[in-house]
């Protein structure tokens, strides 16, 4: 498993200002911890292995120290005492970036903290969720099936009666009927407290969905009234799960169904709202064409398709009514389909059901990215200045506080973000992403206070940011990007920077650090003038935020950019320089548009 290195700070963060919800909410568990991995039971010859190094009694004095306080902390959690869990894994954390071990380069300390970082991502992904206000779990509701064994039969034929009267006027792509079964849920929904507020409940979520589920069903060439098994399913909420099944989703497809959408160790598309509707736009369809009947289709949704089929092959009906009287179905069947076209029936005629009141939440609307890198959530939140819960609620897919590496992610932003994330996320390296922050300074904040907030120092809060000293004045700078990371903070500066040695050459250089000539001229800016023994090179690509996108002003002074060309026929002057100029000197704006050097 790769687990993304995130500092203590910036894995408990978020945890320390959130009111968590205890795990395990009444009817709902939570879909967002890893599944185990089964072991695979082919005969094979057992493969010889070397026997793992012997842990020092140092490490493992370390370790138990760690997991005495991570299991502390997970007590704390299980019982509701987020604060006193938040400080525990904080310090499980510390201890080992405090140890002065090279967490990087000793086996055991770096698979413990690993696991330990991991661990903590997935209870506070977990917990983040159940704060959202989109998550499912923090207010679980029964269904329109859950509740289905509260109506009696047969109907009071008034209702019946009243009800046929409005089929004929009602229009729909999805063959309706009247019958008792279908008039009976019509009366309970709309004439008893528990009906009408499950139909309401579902309906008033129904509007962030609807524009897309009816677009989706339409573009598969199936009955865009069909939305409405939406309601039977889950009630539109797309983080449902059934705790006896474990069918999930808006959709509730099962894990590993032939229709169901892609899962991996990164994400779980039944949790995805329009991933979710194409899947069971598909998978409707086939049933369709397998049945030859919509109710028989939806029937074969809810109880497998073989089961009906086999109903059909034993009774000679190929007709749900036929197979419902005969009793040929489970009992949840037997309701399913009677909900389905009696919300149908309700959804088209408001006014009629008291459904005149109901207000529907507003459509969805987000901006898109497509990702094919790690890009850690709380990063995302930072640039496009939005809440985190609120960057998880639009990625309920997502099963860590990451996007998948090396694997195209379709991430949801706030309506505008998407322009405002490119923008801020091409000033952090790639490999960066899973770990850095990007800070908003406000008025009057200092370096340190920053360096404070994210645990990590103020020399490399300036050193990733080509500030001249830990001093620098910050009144024309509105952003700075945070190089959190636990090996970083340790070693970053020493490794991203060489000290010039006599006899050293560019090419000397370049070979020892696996790079090439033209990178370290232009990571530098070194015309042809000789390297100075006792100078620094950059020997990796530094990360600046650009004037344009930083300064309070919004661009470059012409003194600034006339220096950093002058600085740069000048060789090995420029590194020096560096430190006491801000970016502006490494960019020059064109008509709003930064050009690099």
């Amino acid at each position: 498993m790769v687990v993304p290195r995130l500092s203590s700070a910036a894995l408990v963060a978020a945890i320390a200002c959130l009111s968590f919800c205890r795990a395990g909410a009444e009817g709902f568990v939570s879909p967002f911890l890893s599944e185990p991995q089964n072991a695979s039971t082919q005969a094979a010859p057992a493969p010889q292995k070397t026997a793992p190094p012997a842990i020092s009694s140092r490490d493992q004095s370390l370790i138990d120290s760690v997991e005495k306080a991570y299991q502390i902390g997970l007590s704390n959690y299980r019982d509701g005492h987020i604060a006193s869990a938040k400080s525990n894994f904080d310090y499980a954390v510390d201890m080992m970036l405090r140890s002065g071990i090279d967490i990087k380069n000793d086996p055991a300390i770096s698979e413990e903290f690993d696991r330990v970082v991991d661990a903590i991502n997935t209870l506070e992904l977990d917990a983040l969720r159940e704060n959202s206000i989109q998550t499912a779990q923090q207010h679980p509701e029964d269904t329109p099936v859950d509740i289905a064994n509260d109506v009696t039969f047969p109907a009071d034929p008034k209702v019946r009666a009243q009800a046929e009267a409005e089929l004929k006027t009602t229009q729909s792509d999805l063959p309706l009927v009247m019958n008792d079964y279908v008039a009976s849920y019509i009366n309970f929904f709309s004439n008893t407290t528990k009906g009408h507020n499950t139909i309401v409940n579902s309906l008033t979520r129904a509007g962030r969905y609807k524009d897309m589920i009816q677009r989706v069903l339409k573009e598969e060439g199936v009955p865009q009234d069909l939305i409405y098994q939406a309601v039977a399913e889950s009630g539109f909420r797309p983080q449902a799960i059934n705790p006896r099944s474990r069918a999930g989703g808006m959709w509730q497809f099962m894990p590993g169904d032939a229709f169901a959408p892609q899962k991996s160790a990164w994400y779980d598309e039944r949790f995805d709202p329009e991933k979710a509707t194409r899947a069971y736009a598909k998978y409707i369809k086939y049933l369709y064409n397998q049945t030859g009947d919509w109710y028989l289709a939806m029937a074969s949704y809810d109880w497998g398709a073989g089961n009906i089929q086999r109903a059909v092959e034993r009774t000679g009906y190929a007709d749900f009514w036929e197979l419902y009287r005969r009793n040929n179905l489970p009992q949840e069947t037997k309701n399913y389909v009677p909900i389905i076209l009696a919300v149908t029936i309700m959804a088209k005629n408001p006014t009629q059901y008291g459904l005149t009141d109901l207000v529907a939440d507003p459509p969805l609307v987000t901006d898109k990215v497509t990702t094919n890198y790690a890009v850690d959530l709380r990063l995302v939140a930072d640039v496009v200045d939005a809440p985190i819960q609120e960057i998880v609620g639009l990625n309920p897919s997502l099963l860590r506080m990451s996007t998948p590496p090396d694997e195209s992610f379709d991430l949801q932003l706030p309506p505008g973000g998407k322009e405002l994330y490119e923008k801020r996320i091409a000033e952090i390296p790639e490999e960066k992403r899973r770990y850095w922050r990007f800070h908003l300074l406000s008025h009057d904040e200092s370096l340190e206070e920053v360096a404070r907030q994210y645990r990590v120092s103020a020399s490399e809060i300036a050193f990733v940011n080509q500030l001249s000293s830990t001093t620098a004045d910050l009144s024309n700078i509105d952003s700075l990007v945070i190089p959190v990371a636990p090996v970083a903070a340790t070693s970053s500066a020493r490794n991203s920077m060489y000290k010039i040695e006599r006899g050293d050459t560019l090419v000397t250089v370049a070979d020892r650090f696996g790079v090439t000539v033209d990178q370290l001229r232009r990571w530098n800016h070194i015309g042809s003038g000789a390297i100075i023994p006792g100078h620094k090179l950059y020997v990796t690509e530094p990360a600046r935020i650009s004037a344009t996108s930083r300064s309070r002003k919004g661009k470059a002074t012409a003194a600034n950019t006339q220096a950093a060309s002058h600085l740069g026929a000048h060789g090995e002057k420029q590194v020096h320089a560096e430190q006491k100029a801000t970016t502006a000197t490494h960019t020059t704006s064109v008509k709003g548009k930064k050009t690099s050097q």
